[in-house]
């Protein structure tokens, strides 16, 4: 009898918990339902399309690419595509043509913030509260309330996910008191990386009176990815905000749908057209493709993709190496000691084309002695590196210390500790 009380027991149990299931996967759905998505507004992207697992034209099938630059064929009116750790341009169209960037503008904004982070202005962690006036802001956005509460990482991730202007407007009036005096630090910030075809004169990119060029885009891009931490949020495809509540949907399809793609923003309105500065990263090379006033959204991520594409199969990056024991000391004339250790900085790696890395050399020459005083930082060698007979870079070689020159009673004692010896 205990036997059967026991199965009728697990029956009953077993029939509750079948009877209930239905009800909890339908709590679960509403609770599913009920999230909101939010997505850049001003893409021309639909939630389907970004949320379809359908791969776009674009991204299909293994790249064509040329051997030379000048066979590229993207749409678009300005493009340029660079290396990031050197600088060097790759490719270039129209690069210093002044147009509206629209939300690309947005890269400025997240340098700034990134800057007053690593500077230790602020904090990720920071609370901050959002005002009416940013509130207000049209456009893509996070629907923020005046009074909201939002910390400067969750403010930091709707502006490089979702393009949020009202985000954007928050993190300006919390780093300089009015997004007025945000923009003059932006402009500022571009006179000083060269920027000579950019004007500023909002944080978001709604004003299309304002413009840049690839070539300039590409230098704030540069100076952005020094910045590693903002691939945190750069490379987000998908994430949530107000404790799941709200769902961020990136515009960037290159983040999903392109190898050792690390962000960077999308930008579009109906005068600046179609804008992206795209970049990427394989085996140590980063690039920046930054393509201009296209006509579609696809013609940007596609022109962005042809550009990577060349940049990564005909360039990589080649790091020098001075072997252990090399850096030999310098004798030195008439110091106080007789030799100084010699020093170099952290070698910079060096972009070459595909296949020239076994024809690459490497000099390195040292001062044979030196006449005090000698100072600390003074350059008392050379690192040549060559490919194929030509000079490709040089390095400079430092004296590790300072070492005084001897005076009178110092050079008296070591003659006449010499002589005794």
């Amino acid at each position: 009898m205990k036997l059967f009380g026991k199965i009728l027991a697990a029956v009953v149990c077993a029939a509750f918990i079948m009877a209930a299931a239905p009800y909890a996967l339908a709590e679960e759905a509403v609770t599913t339902q009920s999230k909101k998505i939010i997505i850049d507004t001003e893409s021309g992207e639909t939630e389907k399309e970004l949320l379809s697992d359908s791969i776009p034209a674009w991204a299909a099938g293994e790249p064509s690419v040329p051997a030379n630059a000048d066979a590229i064929e993207i749409g678009g009116k300005s493009a340029v595509l660079i290396e990031l750790s050197s600088g060097q341009v790759l490719y270039e169209k129209n690069p210093h043509e002044r147009l509206p960037i629209a939300s690309v503008t947005k890269i400025m904004t997240m340098l700034l913030i990134m800057e007053a982070v690593d500077s230790g202005l602020i904090t990720l962690n920071d609370n901050v509260t959002c005002s009416s006036f940013a509130a207000s802001m049209g456009g893509s956005q996070i629907w923020l309330e005046p009074g909201e509460i939002m910390t400067v990482d969750d403010l930091l991730k709707a502006i490089a996910v979702v393009s949020a202007n009202d985000a954007c407007v928050m993190m300006a009036e919390y780093i300089c008191g009015s997004m007025e005096g945000f923009v003059q630090k932006m402009n500022e910030r571009a006179a000083e990386l060269g920027m000579h075809n950019t004007l500023f004169k909002e944080c978001t990119g709604l004003d299309d009176t304002a413009y840049s060029s690839a070539y300039d885009v590409a230098l704030m891009s540069r100076e952005l990815m020094k910045h590693k931490q903002v691939t945190k949020y750069t490379t987000i495809w998908m994430d949530t905000l107000r404790n799941g509540e709200s769902q961020l949907v990136n515009t960037n399809k290159l983040i999903r749908f392109y190898q050792g793609a690390t962000g960077l923003k999308t930008g579009t309105t109906s005068k600046a057209g179609h804008n992206l500065s795209a970049t990427a990263e394989r085996n140590g090379m980063g690039l920046a493709a930054v393509i201009l006033g296209c006509k579609t959204s696809d013609e940007r991520f596609g022109g962005a993709r042809k550009l990577l594409d060349y940049g990564f199969a005909n360039y990589s990056v080649y790091t020098p190496k001075v072997e252990e024991g090399s850096l030999k000391p310098v004798k030195v004339l008439r110091g106080v000691e007789p030799a100084v250790d010699s020093v170099m900085d952290e070698l910079q790696p060096l972009l070459i084309k595909k296949g020239q890395e076994k024809g690459i050399t490497q000099s390195l020459t040292l001062a044979g002695d030196l006449e005090a005083p000698v100072y600390k930082g003074q350059v008392i060698g050379e690192l040549v590196l060559m490919i194929e007979g030509n000079v490709a870079a040089k390095y400079d070689v430092y004296a590790a210390k300072d070492v005084p020159r001897l005076g009178f009673f110092q050079a008296f004692i070591r003659i006449f500790l010499a002589l005794i010896s």
